[in-house]
């Protein structure tokens, strides 16, 4: 694969997340739109079932049955949502194929469309205006387009403002691909320790000297407000700590603060939801090899291989570390 088409799709790998998108990438949709049509409470019902099963290679059937839901009504910002998240997704974990087509990208274009849909549709919904601006700056960086770069950052930019706690987790994990020595990784992971301080309502030491009690602190301050879906595991983003706490601790790795790598992914470990949770092994290699993958983690990519440690935003799990049962 040539550098340029990899280096765009890492871009898209947001989810993430991205989700990312809050604590994750990809952190998905609640239903609340009013007065649903049966057709797109069934795409839903579909939908939920692929995502949270992981199951990638159902997305086009998934697919259809959105689509076909949005054109019955193209005024359901959810059910236009759900298919932007969908072409998303796609692309973000095209590390699950033996092969990447180029046409691939074509993702990131439907889903800036399905995201702009919602937001006009939703103008008011800050978790909309996220999604939009990574799928905008994933075109951008297709397209080497900076007027079109600088459009998703500033639309970015004020999504972080809107709701901080779901969407600057979101706005770091898009830069987590950048040099570690360059000032947007830089800002994008202090964008993490700043999600952890909003949903924990206090300060935290960057080197990680005042981990011990976050978890407790966090569940407490987030309890029953807004931030809950943001910041803690719910039915949407069942494992929603632990791969925050994944992405952050590769991105502190990449940074080359190992030592406080290893206490941020030991975090994970205190979930409730741990023992269940897909991407553990992931995770306790992560502690293991985090010196030696200082290395692997800024390490060129050679073209045509698949990285054996890859971040977590350019692997097959960008999405699913969040979202899978």
């Amino acid at each position: 694969m040539k550098t340029a088409l990899r280096n765009a799709l890492i871009v898209a790998s947001l989810f993430v997340t991205t989700a990312s998108g809050g604590l994750l990438a990809g952190r998905a949709l609640a239903d609340t739109s009013p007065a649903r049509q049966p057709a797109a409470l069934q795409a839903d019902g579909l939908f939920w079932e692929t995502f949270h099963s992981g199951d990638y290679a159902k997305i086009q059937a998934s697919l259809e049955a959105s689509t076909a839901a949005y054109l019955r009504n193209p005024n359901d910002a959810v059910t236009a949502a759900h298919v932007g998240w969908l072409h998303m997704w796609r692309l973000s974990e095209h590390n699950r194929l033996d092969q990447t087509p180029a046409s691939i990208t074509d993702d990131a274009v439907l889903a800036r469309k399905y995201f702009q849909k919602a937001v006009d549709l939703a103008p008011d919904d800050a978790r909309f205006r996220g999604f939009l601006a990574s799928a905008i700056l994933a075109e951008a960086q297709i397209d080497r387009d900076a007027a079109l770069r600088d459009q998703g950052a500033a639309i970015m930019q004020q999504a972080v403002k809107d709701w901080p706690a779901f969407n600057l987790f979101t706005a770091g994990y898009v830069a987590s691909n950048q040099p570690a020595d360059s000032d947007s990784f830089k800002r994008a992971l202090d964008q993490q320790w700043q999600n952890l301080e909003v949903c924990a309502h206090t300060t935290l030491d960057r080197h990680g000297g005042n981990l011990d009690q976050l978890s407790n602190v966090m569940f407490k301050a987030s309890t029953g407000s807004r931030d809950a879906r943001a910041c803690l595991n719910s039915s949407i983003a069942p494992h929603n700590e632990e791969g925050f706490l994944l992405n952050m601790g590769d991105m502190l790795t990449k940074s080359g603060d190992w030592q406080t790598a290893q206490k941020v992914y030991a975090l994970a470990k205190r979930s409730p939801d741990y023992a269940s949770w897909p991407y553990r092994d992931v995770l306790e290699r992560r502690i293991h090899d985090a010196q030696a993958n200082v290395a692997a983690l800024n390490a060129a990519p050679t073209p045509g291989q698949k990285p054996t440690t890859p971040m977590m935003l350019s692997s097959s799990y960008s999405c699913m570390a969040c979202h899978q049962h």
